[in-house]
């Protein structure tokens, strides 16, 4: 597909629930990073390959392949698993934008690597890359009072956003495809550095 200078050297891969019943729900902030991707980066992500949607892209000046995998969010590491293993890419190069629960809705957060902690698209990502060394962007989206148990998540993640979170996650959704290109240029710290934040509230 490419020459050994244009193969991709790095995936982002941006998690989320294809089809419009999930566009604007807390589980496809990752979706949402994706769109503000292909201002940024200048592409359309729109090419069917690995179970995903894809497009390659010159980003922090090295080739990428950006991901939407289109398996639903439990089993996205099919999609990620098998473009990494075409292309030889290290999980340390897999980049994984997703939402996240434990953070508040709008706040940013850059790791080198991690557990699932709970969210199953990342436990699915961890299965198929054999490893949970690979560095992912996580998208505060809020929880419900109380924590929740599994029905109620269920209903939190793919149920709709009142108007103020949702400008928060698509506010930080932007900023995660930026951080992106940070990471890949320049590396986790200044990434986390520029990029982890608080909102004030």
């Amino acid at each position: 597909m490419f020459g050994s200078s244009q193969k991709p050297t790095w995936i982002i891969a941006f998690l989320g629930n294809p089809g419009p019943k999930y566009a604007k729900t807390r589980h496809n902030a990752g979706f949402m990073a994706a769109d503000r991707a292909e201002t940024l980066y200048g592409v359309r992500i729109d090419r069917i390959k690995f179970k995903a949607l894809t497009a390659v892209a010159t980003v922090g000046g090295e080739r990428v392949l950006l991901m939407k995998p289109q398996t639903y969010m439990n089993l996205s590491g099919e999609a990620v698993g098998e473009a990494a293993g075409f292309y030889k890419i290290p999980p340390e190069h897999v980049l994984v934008v997703s939402d996240e629960m434990h953070l508040p809705a709008g706040d940013l957060r850059i790791r080198r690597k991690g557990s699932a902690g709970g969210h199953n698209g990342l436990k699915n990502i961890i299965a198929h890359l054999g490893t949970e060394e690979f560095p992912r962007i996580r998208i505060g989206v809020g929880a419900p009072a109380g924590g929740g148990d599994g029905d109620e998540v269920i209903d939190w993640v793919i149920g709709s956003i009142p108007r103020e979170d949702l400008k928060r996650i698509e506010d930080a959704a932007a900023r995660a495809a930026e951080a992106c290109a940070c990471y890949i240029q320049y590396g986790a710290e200044r990434a986390m550095n520029q990029f982890n934040q608080t909102l004030s509230r």
